[in-house]
């Protein structure tokens, strides 16, 4: 019930605040206004202050150059639009010529053009359809003694003209709201911009003075990420304005720096910015040229250069400035267009981006770094989880693929497949995951590793740099054939085995495909085979390093049981233990003890750089006195394990190889 109530509070705050932005929009939007062109100007300002510029001065003198070269630009594309509208009735005649040449009858002889023909065409299927004939007097009036309607008679009132007071109120009334709007944003930005550090005291006071390093964070964020994206995107904007301008100059578009400013200024608006800076340049284009050379000219300029500042300038100078995901530009765009008009589509993305931040550092706001941002929601881990409790592995193995472009496989294996097997091993300690849906992940995981494995060749017979240096720093060796030890040359001398449960096997797997990948055979045996009713069937007899693979070691003394089984079963084989979720060194130290083991690992890497150790080290052979002492303790734990702490003591007297 709380939660239920918190999150009606949440909504009921959340549509309040929407509606105080809608309400009061001519005050927001010269201060959101103001706010933007404060971060542009921050950084020239503190550059003039490193040459001992005091503050205020620096302020203003930034302001007013800004602001001059904004109104002196304005006044150029006024004078140019003036210039543009005068010259407009010297386009009627080429513009009625194309509009004729489509629709036909451009001259004698000329045949019905393209919508004339379209016209005729519907028209008789129209006429068919009806099954209407024509009849030439079918519109004509009545002959006979009919009413004839009367018409009313228009009338039409003029006001007597007002005196000259009243005349320059009707011209100054609708400059009145522009100019008070401008004015307000030069003052509101002068102001933001020396007031700065009291406003950011002021800011984390109002956010709370008890969590003063998350605020500071949040606001250095924020102030240091919009500063380069506005600057950054007023330079790629401003470039590739001029570039349009100079390239609809070449082509002969009339008033071209008019529409460089005009595409360079609407690129600041999301997706359809350069789709609606392209209109009017293409209707002069087709309205100046006597043919379709021009408008061509005109679609492959921007379409060129569209593609190089979207595909290759911003990706290198922004990178992940702004922070959002494609999907969250495109949905801000459409609620800060609705909320505020054309201005709040200028300013979605900046507006967007501030919303990120104060989610990325505020408990309360997460929710829209969790929407908007462009972090991963889930975890590298998490992924591997619900893809694999989802039985899809393809998604999987398609990310493992881009993890180990930049990473080796061990590292993969530790920092992604064994924090995954401790998510499930977690859910089964809660019973969340049945025995049916941990069996089918089993299943699931090993068949990964499988895929996972063929992948890791594949990269490795890449010869490109990239899949050689994804395959470099902090991989292991290849091992060669020939570089196996005497007794490491058998079909399988290392064998995996999970101890007790299905997520002890998923580990085994990832130890043995670690080893084959690196060029070790292996082989994986189940939690059964160590039962009492299998043990006889398990075969050891050519294995020259055994792992023991423990997700949760809740019971020590079943661990020595299974450690004194497979001692007995090859007691000239090592022993590792692989405890995975060991918290430190001093556990896997006193299980080594406890269990007799070789070694205790804690992770993939270690285990694997272990087994690529042992088998590439030469030992001697066993004497032959040993080699029957080992046999006959082989045959006689196989036998029989009534008496398991004899044979272990007979295994340890036993001679170690090498």
């Amino acid at each position: 019930m709380n939660s239920n109530s918190s999150a009606l509070n949440t909504m009921l705050i959340g549509v309040i605040i929407v509606a105080a932005m809608y309400f009061a929009r001519e005050v927001l939007m010269p201060v959101a206004l103001a706010g933007i062109l404060s971060f542009m100007l921050a950084p020239p300002v503190r550059a003039l202050q490193r040459f001992h510029v005091p503050r205020p001065l620096a302020v203003v003198i930034v302001a007013l150059l800004a602001f001059a070269a904004i109104f002196a630009l304005g006044r150029t594309l006024v004078r140019e639009v003036t210039q543009l509208a005068e010259d407009l009735p010297k386009y009627q005649a080429t513009i009625s010529q194309k509009i004729q040449g489509i629709r036909g009858g451009g001259g004698e002889g000329a045949g019905p053009g393209t919508l004339e023909r379209a016209r005729k065409v519907l028209s008789e299927l129209d006429k068919q359809l009806e099954g209407v004939k024509e009849k030439p007097d079918e519109g004509a009036q009545p002959s006979g003694g009919g009413s004839v309607e009367e018409r009313p008679i228009p009338v039409e009132v003029h006001e007597p003209p007002g005196g000259p007071l009243q005349t320059l109120a009707t011209l100054i009334n609708p400059l009145l709201g522009p100019l008070a709007t401008t004015t307000l944003i030069v003052v509101f930005v002068i102001f933001i911009l020396i007031q700065q550090k009291d406003l950011r005291d002021r800011l984390i006071r109002l956010a709370g003075s008890a969590d003063i390093p998350h605020t500071t964070a949040a606001l250095d964020d924020a102030a240091h990420r919009l500063s380069h994206l506005f600057l950054t995107q007023l330079a790629i904007n401003a470039s590739f304005g001029a570039a349009v301008g100079i390239g609809l100059w070449a082509i002969g578009i009339p008033s071209a720096f008019v529409w460089g400013v005009l595409a360079g200024i609407l690129r600041f608006v999301p997706f359809v910015g350069p789709i609606l800076g392209i209109i009017f340049p293409l209707a002069l284009a087709v309205s100046v040229g006597n043919g379709w050379s021009m408008a061509l000219w005109t679609v492959a300029l921007f379409v060129v250069l569209e593609g190089v500042t979207g595909q290759v300038v911003e990706p290198i100078f922004e990178g992940r400035t702004t922070g959002l995901t494609p999907i969250a530009i495109i949905v801000a765009a459409t609620f800060w267009a609705w909320l505020w008009g054309p201005i709040g589509l200028v300013l979605a993305t900046p507006l967007t981006v501030i919303l990120v931040v104060l989610g990325r550092h505020v408990e309360a706001l997460k929710f829209f770094d969790i929407l908007l941002g462009d972090e991963p929601a889930l975890s590298d881990p998490q992924i591997l989880y619900h893809r694999m409790l989802a039985r899809d592995p393809a998604e999987a193995v398609e990310h493992a693929k881009s993890f180990m472009a930049e990473h080796s496989l061990s590292h993969y294996c530790d920092h992604v497949a064994r924090p995954a097997l401790a998510l499930a091993h977690q859910d089964v300690e809660r019973g969340v995951l049945g025995t049916d849906r941990l069996e089918a992940f089993r299943t699931t995981v090993e068949g990964l590793f499988a895929d996972i494995a063929h992948e890791h060749w594949a990269l490795r017979k890449d010869k490109s740099s990239g899949a050689r240096k994804g395959m470099g720093t902090g991989s292991l060796p290849i091992v060669g054939a020939e570089q196996l030890a005497a007794n490491w040359r058998s079909e399988a001398p290392l064998v995996c085995i999970g101890a007790h449960s299905h997520l002890d096997g998923a580990a085994a797997s990832a130890v043995a495909m670690l080893a084959e990948t690196h060029g070790v055979p292996a082989r994986v045996e189940p939690p059964s085979a160590l039962t009492a009713a299998n043990l006889a069937a398990l075969d050891l007899s050519r294995a020259a390093l055994v792992c023991l693979s423990y997700f949760d070691l809740k019971s020590p003394a079943r661990a020595q049981y299974a450690a004194r089984r497979i001692k007995g079963k090859a007691p000239h084989a090592k022993l590792v233990l692989g405890l995975w979720t060991a918290a430190d060194g001093s556990i896997l130290e006193t299980m080594k003890t406890e269990l007799n083991a070789d070694y205790a690992v804690k992770d993939f890497h270690t285990a694997a750089a272990i087994i690529l150790k042992e088998a590439t080290t030469e030992r001697p052979l066993q004497p032959e006195g040993a080699r029957a002492e080992t046999a006959s303790a082989a045959a006689e734990s196989s036998m029989s394990f009534s008496r398991p702490l004899a044979v272990n003591a007979k295994a340890r007297s036993a001679p170690a190889p090498g």
